[in-house]
């Protein structure tokens, strides 16, 4: 692979990521006129939706600057909204779905190393634990690759930002905006990158923090976003309500605007502007050298663009293209080279395509490429070789492409040995709480991995030849969606998956864990299946023999596994030797949602193993979804029975069938009709129910929703190992059937909770207290309520991230909150005058 990004470096290309779109003409004229304005942009903020894309889509499309957008992270601490994947599969999720965004708004993406730990409460936090030093490398790093003329930042270096993660981003662009131009600063950088000074360094003003700011504020440069385009058809805040709206795993579906949209930026570091964010900036070809000759050929490109005819302009963009490769070595000579390279390609309605008749294979197994080649044009093109060294592809040829004649072609060829896995690079290798590890420092700011497949055609055209390059993909018709593709992967010759990632052991019993073993190849498969524990554990058999005859086929293995005489925790691996030589211990993981091409991850097969003595009281768990989280399958391995209920499930009947209900996290922001059914819900709780409810996050029209007041806040303690006190120890929940201490939360990753409640009735009592440092006692995490015979539960406790990464205390403490409704209340619900009661804040 790394051969064919030579290539990339040595021949202009184009490579297309995503699909294979023919632009229309109105398009075009807008990428003939970008190609004339020669400037930069970059927006940089921490997180995946930070990022004002109305500003990113006005730039780019009506300044027509090159315009990025640097995220530090990726959200992998964020929550998700569509589905249970969370921490690092979040963040792939929510790293296509800016890709998606930035397809829409016509920016870049980039990415440092930062991974986004949770919500943090200052810079110096955030720093510590990112390792600020690798962090503002990356940052520089990105600064020199990317030579912005202007870095406009999303939020202030101070407080007002409101996290951690936000405040460091500012400081961050600050001190990556002088050191970028140093040569004394990360000099290793140096030998593939020159230094680079951005000319100016301004702050995108939110209104949460500036609500007075205005067009005649001091140091104030106003864009006016609203704009309209004639040839897109769609305001600029239109377009950018359709890229805010791929932020689907947060929730943040937008509507677009039309009229006039003010957005104001203020002066930081630079050059200061009065009027326009460009003052000063040489946005023409007269900033390159040589390149006065091409700002007028453009022009005339421009004004004899005929929209029924693009290819006549070929004629010009070959004189251009000519014009620019002369040019000596720089940025702009790249950019622009890329730029009218793709303006040929659309102007010739050129469809060059290469499918796989598979989506993944294995290094030394067969894969069949199927090449479309269709000019669609007047003008003859002439492919001359096509190479694809991973698969063996290296042919010297001689097609002439006419106007819309189809050509067909198809490679059987293996793929290389030694090939690279296609796992997301920065999850390739474990990594620590704040930081990926990323061995290959080449790829630092890449959003994705490059395609494990390319193929390179030289064609020519009017006797001047450039290389295409176009990914391998796979493609098949989906009866309800149509025609659809996923990119073609490269994956170990056979998947070793555990059927979880935590298996939890209540006492010394054995338990039953199941591993599914998948082929990949083409041929026959033997070996040895095994698990590795830890010390003291053991498994039956010790090993199982495992044949698979064909590609695709699989096979269920169980082990009975022993674990120790004593609590602890520790990791399964499952492992696979073929024919007694190789090795392989990886999983597959597939995430495929609509709006984002399938992702498909490789992680190592490995469980969490808990040895408990772990005690339970009840059966059945009823279980209303709420955001997505992986708490029914937590309540299995507790030894739970669990009855997923959808909205018409909640009824008296089926509620007297178990012995406590949980609800999902934020069910009440996610779930419309919850306020239908919580009336239901407290009448079991009154006539002797346990009612367990997650987090929720204060919206409007929430209410309802406990049978005593009780207001939700943003209060949150985000240090993991913040001390916890406990308030109430006589409490049943922190007792029976399981003693709860300080120690049941040591392990706890992430965070302790979040939107902790902050007023309630005195009907409540509150379990825990904690705090984060120099913080006041936070008090909201856990409170329960008698409410007639049966127990309210409202817990903000990260519950949804502790019990799929195994936390034993975690495990223990919701144990007890569901085991609650064996100690039913002897004295009648409170009245109504406890309505009456003033809320208590404690």
């Amino acid at each position: 692979m790394r051969r064919l990004v030579l290539c990339f470096l040595i021949l202009p290309s184009i490579a297309f990521s995503q699909g294979n779109t023919q632009p229309d003409a109105a398009r075009i004229k807008l990428k003939l006129k970008k190609l004339n304005v020669l400037t930069s942009v970059l927006y940089m903020a921490a997180h995946p939706d930070d990022e004002n894309t109305r500003i990113i889509t006005y730039l780019s499309n009506d300044y027509l600057a090159t315009t990025g957008y640097l995220s530090l992270t990726r959200g992998d601490g964020g929550q998700n909204l569509i589905g249970p994947e969370i921490r690092d599969q979040l963040g792939l999720i929510r790293t296509q779905e800016l890709l998606a965004a930035r397809r829409i708004d016509g920016g870049q993406q980039f990415f440092t190393r930062a991974n986004d730990f949770g919500f943090s409460k200052s810079a110096d936090e955030t720093f510590h634990i990112w390792n600020k030093d690798e962090v503002l490398s990356d940052v520089v790093k990105i600064f020199r690759q990317y030579q912005p003329d202007v870095i406009i930042t999303r939020f202030p270096p101070d407080e007002r930002a409101g996290h951690g993660h936000h405040t460091a981003s500012a400081i961050l662009a600050q001190e990556a905006f002088d050191l970028a131009a140093s040569k004394d600063i990360y000099p290793e950088q140096l030998k593939d990158l020159a230094v680079w000074q951005p000319r100016r360094l301004y702050t995108n003003t939110g209104r949460w923090w500036n609500t007075s700011i205005n067009e005649s504020t001091p140091g104030v440069v106003t864009l006016h976003v609203g704009g309209y385009s004639p040839l897109l058809g769609q305001s600029y805040t239109e377009i950018a309500g359709l890229s805010r709206s791929q932020h689907k795993s947060q929730g943040f579906g937008t509507a677009g605007t039309r009229g006039d949209q003010p957005e104001f930026l203020e002066y930081v570091k630079g050059a200061k502007a009065e009027k326009n964010i460009f003052e000063g900036i040489n946005t023409t070809w007269g900033r390159v050298k040589g390149g006065e000759k091409i700002q007028p050929l453009i022009t005339r490109a421009i004004q004899d663009f005929n929209e029924e005819n693009p290819a006549a302009s070929v004629t010009i963009l070959l004189q251009i293209r000519k014009a620019i490769a002369a040019l000596e070595p720089g940025i702009w000579r790249t950019r622009k080279l890329q730029e009218v390279e793709q303006l040929l390609i659309d102007c010739l309605g050129l469809y060059i395509d290469v499918t796989a008749d598979k989506y993944y294979v294995a290094p030394g197994q067969q894969v069949v490429a199927s090449i479309e080649l269709v000019n669609r044009s007047g003008i003859p093109v002439t492919v001359n070789r096509m190479e694809a060294k991973d698969i063996a592809v290296d042919s010297a040829t001689s097609i002439v492409l006419t106007d819309n004649i189809p050509v067909q072609l198809r490679y059987k060829r293996l793929v290389q040995q030694g090939e690279p896995y296609s796992s997301p690079y920065w999850l390739n290798e474990k990594h620590s709480v704040g930081l990926f590890t990323v061995t290959d420092k080449n790829l630092i700011g890449k959003p994705e991995n490059d395609p494990a497949v390319s193929m390179i055609f030289a064609i020519t055209i009017a006797g001047e030849q450039l290389h295409v390059t176009r990914p391998l993909r796979y493609k098949w018709i989906d009866p309800a969606k149509g025609e659809l593709t996923r990119p073609f992967e490269i994956v170990p010759p056979v998947f070793v998956n555990l059927s979880s990632s935590v298996v939890i052991f209540h006492d010394a019993t054995p338990q039953e864990v199941t591993v599914t073993v998948k082929s990949a190849s083409d041929a026959r498969v033997t070996g040895t299946l095994q698990l590795e524990l830890p010390v003291g554990w053991r498994t039956e058999p010790a090993s199982i023999v495992v044949e698979l005859r064909e590609r695709g086929e699989e096979q269920v293995k169980t082990f009975q596994v022993y674990p120790s005489s004593h609590e602890e925790t520790g990791v399964l691996k499952a492992v696979v030797s073929l024919d007694g030589a190789s090795s392989f211990d990886r999983s597959i993981q597939t995430i495929s949602y609509d709006h984002i091409p399938t992702q498909t991850l490789l992680p190592k097969a490995e469980a969490k193993v808990v040895r408990l003595n772990l005690k339970k009281e009840g059966n059945v768990i009823g279980y209303i979804r709420g955001a997505g989280d992986e708490i029914p399958s937590a309540l299995r391995y507790m030894g739970y029975t669990v009855v997923e209920m959808k909205n018409e499930d909640v009824n008296a009947v089926n509620l007297k069938r178990v012995d406590a209900v949980v609800v999902g996290v934020r069910a009440l922001n996610t779930n419309a009709r919850i306020g239908f059914i919580m009336p239901v819900l407290l009448e079991y709780v009154k006539n002797g129910g346990t009612l367990v409810m997650q987090y929720n996050t204060n919206e409007p029209g929430l209410k309802n929703f406990a049978p005593y007041n009780l207001e939700l806040s943003r209060d949150r303690v985000t240090e993991e190992d913040a001390a916890v006190r406990i308030l109430k120890p006589d409490h049943p929940v922190v007792n029976i059937p399981n003693k709860i201490t300080d120690q049941d939360f040591a392990g706890w990753v992430q965070e302790r909770g979040l939107y902790f409640p902050n007023k309630w009735d005195a009907a409540f009592e509150a379990i825990l207290s904690m705090n984060d440092k120099n913080e006041s006692p936070k008090d909201g995490s856990l409170l329960v309520a008698k409410y007639g015979n049966g127990y309210y539960v409202y817990t903000s406790l990260s519950f949804f991230r502790e019990l799929p990464e195994g936390v034993a205390g975690a495990y223990k403490l919701f144990v007890n909150l569901v085991s609650l409704r064996g100690q039913r209340a002897a004295e009648p619900a409170p009245e109504q005058a406890n309505k009456k009661r003033k809320n208590k804040h404690t």
